[in-house]
Parts: structure tokens; C-alpha cells; sequence
């Protein structure tokens, strides 16, 4: 697989396409050699957290992402994953790439510890939303011992129509027990700043407070830069008298925390559907 495949199935856009082929266009250095060993002894283990970085920094991951995606792929393929659903989950390295010069103003991948899920082979795009297959943990006394746990994201980019996301969680049931049938799903989970509650007092019919509904609340976090984070693509609480209030969304957002609010993360769970 050359290069330019490489780019294109990741979804690399325009912007960063130069960069990223400058890494490819070199000899894997030691550190990269390092990293792809970390992500070939990942892959198919089914891992709950991040590959860890230890000295390695975001563009040694991203060239061991890009030189791992053939790897990726193969076992993929081994597993029957359809083409199309490989091509849709590998392209969020682009998009976590088109990010980075968003959020930052330069090329890289800042979030590379995220996408370290993705190359572990065992997180899907599946319509509107990702699902990350997890083994049952014993803190999850809301699913029996015998299940596996689909871990729910959503990733940048279309909104939340009910439509969709009943689409979205169907596709999933379908596609995992066709997939890993040996790891029986009935039950998901999702920890995100959309399940604050204080997110669906303020925007009650939203398609977001509708989503965070199909989940039972136990508990939220603190991690207060989350809803600025993902809602203006801006590191930290600074500064938050420059961001725009044009939708009902920044507005929630921004006017919680003129309110001496302090948004946090929802952990909430539900049954899956049977189909």
C-alpha cells in the first residue's frame, strides 16, 4: 500500500496532506518502530484505555498510525468488516488531524491517545455514531457478567437526529453480532459532557438532549473544559468573552458558566434493541 492510498483511506485532508507525506516519505525511526510494536501487541486485545505514550510524542503516534493502518486493515479484513465501515472509522484520523490545525493553528495530532482505540481494531464508525468493544467490568452492575459492553462516541460532524441514532444503535446490534459473535452485546454506555443533566434543562427539545435521555444518568465527573472544548474546539476556560453565542448551543454552554455553573460528564447506560 503506498502512500497516497494510506492518505486517502485516513481521510487526510488537503490542508495537512504534504506534512503527513513528508512522514512517510522517511525511514521509520526507532521511536515510530516502538510505537507500532505497542499497536501490533493492541491489536485484537480489546483494550479499555489508551496505548501509553511515555516519551513518545503526537507525531511519533501519527506515523505509526499511517504505517499501521495496512496492519489495521488486514485484520479487518480477516474479520470480514466490510470495506465501507473501515474506510468511515479510519477517517477519523483525518478528522482528529483537521482538528489539531483547528484547535491549535498547526499541523499534528494532538488527540493521539483517542485514535490508539481505533487501531486496537475493536472501535467502529456504524452510521452517526462509534461504538468501542469493551469486556464487562465489575463496576458495571447494570449488565450481567457474561456480556461485553459497547462504549458509545460521537464523533464531529452531523447532528443527532432520532432517526439516526435509533439507525446507528440497530446497525451496531447487527454488525457486532455478526462480527464478534462470540461476545454477546445487550447493553452500551456513554460517558459524555451531552449527559450532563444541566445540558437538557437548558435546551429540553434539542435532538442532544434527547439523545442523553436514551441513557439511565448514574452519576457525572467533573471535567469542566469538556463543553467548551467540543462546542468551540478552544483548550481551557480563558478568553470566553471572545467566543460567539450564535446558536442556542454556545449560548447554553457560555451563559451556564456566566451563571458560576461548571459543566461535567454524564455516565449513563441503556439497553440495546433487539432486533
Amino acid at each position: 500500500m503506498d502512500s497516497s492510498e494510506i492518505l486517502r483511506l485516513t481521510d487526510i485532508r488537503d490542508t495537512d496532506r504534504d506534512e503527513t507525506l513528508a512522514l512517510l516519505d522517511r525511514d521509520a525511526g526507532e521511536q515510530v518502530l516502538d510505537a507500532m510494536a505497542v499497536l501490533r501487541g493492541r491489536l485484537g486485545a480489546f483494550p479499555g484505555g489508551y496505548a501509553p505514550s511515555g516519551s513518545l510524542d503526537e507525531f511519533v503516534w501519527l506515523e505509526a498510525y499511517l504505517r499501521f493502518t495496512p496492519e489495521l486493515l488486514a485484520y479487518w479484513d480477516g474479520l470480514g468488516i466490510p470495506a465501507e465501515i473501515s474506510a468511515a472509522t479510519l477517517a477519523d484520523l483525518g478528522r482528529n488531524v483537521d482538528i489539531t490545525r483547528r484547535v491549535l493553528g498547526r499541523f499534528g495530532l494532538e488527540t493521539f491517545g483517542w485514535l490508539s482505540l481505533h487501531y486496537a481494531g475493536n472501535l467502529f464508525q456504524l452510521g452517526r455514531l462509534q461504538f468501542h468493544l469493551l469486556p464487562h467490568h465489575e463496576d458495571e452492575g447494570w449488565a450481567a457478567p457474561d456480556e461485553w459492553i459497547l462504549s458509545v462516541h460521537i464523533p464531529e460532524g452531523g447532528g443527532l437526529s432520532p432517526a439516526a441514532v435509533d439507525a446507528s444503535f440497530e446497525e451496531a446490534v447487527a454488525f457486532f453480532g455478526r462480527h464478534f459473535p462470540g461476545k454477546p452485546v445487550r447493553s452500551a454506555e456513554c460517558i459524555s459532557w451531552l449527559l450532563d443533566p444541566e445540558l437538557s434543562r437548558r435546551l429540553p427539545e434539542s435532538n442532544m438532549a434527547r439523545f442523553a435521555r436514551r441513557f439511565t444518568l448514574e452519576r457525572t465527573s467533573s471535567s469542566p473544559t469538556d463543553a467548551v472544548y467540543f462546542t468551540f474546539r478552544k483548550r481551557g476556560l480563558d478568553g470566553l468573552e471572545l467566543l460567539p453565542r450564535d446558536s442556542s448551543l454556545q449560548r447554553a454552554v457560555l451563559e451556564h458558566l456566566d451563571d458560576g455553573g461548571e459543566w461535567g460528564l454524564g455516565h449513563g447506560h441503556l439497553t440495546l434493541p433487539v432486533l
